[in-house]
């Protein structure tokens, strides 16, 4: 075998080895903790029992009739009922950010969804601006890293047992 084959197996076994080595360390010994999760569990016990409470005054409001776009006024209502449900969330996150977290990761990151979760809000209350206007065109929500905001702030949620914290689906609650 010549030196040249014999160095092609070397470079390819160090390869091999060090997918391995990834593999193993990453099924094995990395972290599997969510990046958003933070330590104050009684804080997020707390927020989805208050986002629970809001999801059920959010579904009394719900309207699942269909829009007729040419309508101006339905397009007028569907904007103020729109703006009725933002209300009831945005109490809930005013209630859920009243007490901060008991732990530093928790201080330091709930601030930030909370800042997601306004800016949120606006994209909402813009839609509804622009259907009392007359316009009914797509829900357009901020992007944050090219995702939906919707999205990362579901993923906070999430990852912090608070699934009822997470915007809601649907524009119609």
């Amino acid at each position: 075998m010549s030196r040249r084959a014999a160095g092609w197996r070397v470079v390819i076994g160090v390869v091999i080895a060090g997918f391995a080595g990834f593999w193993i360390w990453a099924l094995f010994f990395a972290s599997k903790e969510a990046v958003n999760r933070f330590g104050d569990r009684e804080w997020a016990a707390r927020a989805e029992a208050i986002c629970l409470d809001a999801d059920e005054d959010r579904q009394a409001l719900a309207d699942y009739r269909e829009v007729d776009a040419s309508d101006p006024a339905m397009l007028a209502e569907r904007g103020d009922l729109l703006d009725r449900v933002t209300d009831v969330i945005e109490g809930m996150l005013d209630e859920v950010v009243a007490v901060a977290p008991a732990d530093d990761k928790g201080r330091a990151i709930v601030p930030l969804w909370e800042a997601d979760y306004r800016t949120y809000l606006e994209d909402r209350r813009r839609f509804a601006d622009e259907l009392r206007a007359g316009h009914n065109d797509p829900f357009r929500e901020t992007a944050v890293d090219g995702i939906p905001i919707s999205e990362k702030l579901e993923t906070f949620a999430g990852d912090n047992d608070m699934p009822a914290c997470a915007p809601p689906h649907d524009l119609a609650t």
